[in-house]
């Protein structure tokens, strides 16, 4: 038994559009308001600098399509809008991020850009914890996929040794 672990997370869910971030405020609020503690300098005043410099990486490093970090995020495409709440959680460094359908609703591109993210995200030893109801999402960047059917587990399979098939039975185990 394992506690008291001290990992951060975060969880990002596809319903970010109704609560998880400011729609009439800008990039830059939207980027740095989860840690906002981050950036508070002598006697309590913010560090602007400092927050331009951690909204400029969410805007480089999540490739958001933006003329100004000043633009404000309901101006953005849903995918670009995405990227910069993802962008957001990333800045508080978690140890595992939880993602909840993270692509649904956006288009190709902002997909792709997602992916790699994610894949890098896995690469540089973070957890990924990917809930998704689209099988070539699943299928094309993860290891291990946890079948579920009827709220109980039916199984977890290796992705490199699993197919549609495998995965569509055990999500009727229990139906």
């Amino acid at each position: 038994l394992i506690t008291n672990l001290p990992m951060k997370y975060n969880y990002l869910t596809i319903y970010f559009c109704t609560f998880r971030f400011y729609f009439t405020f800008s990039i830059n609020f939207n980027s740095i308001i989860a840690n906002i503690d981050n950036y508070k300098g002598n006697f309590g005043f913010l560090n602007n600098r400092k927050m331009h410099e951690d909204t400029m990486w969410v805007i480089d490093s999540m490739q958001v399509k933006t003329p100004s970090e000043k633009t404000m995020i309901q101006s953005l495409s849903g995918g670009n809008q995405q990227k910069v709440i993802l962008g957001r959680w990333l800045l508080s460094a978690p140890d595992i991020l939880m993602l909840d359908e993270p692509t649904r609703g956006i288009d190709v591109g902002a997909k792709y850009d997602i992916y790699k993210l994610i894949i890098d995200l896995a690469t540089e030893g973070k957890t990924i914890i990917m809930v998704s109801s689209e099988m070539p999402e699943l299928l094309g960047i993860t290891d291990r996929i946890m079948v579920m059917s009827n709220g109980k587990v039916a199984g977890i399979v290796e992705t490199k040794d699993t197919n549609q098939e495998e995965i569509m039975s055990l999500s009727a185990k229990y139906l």
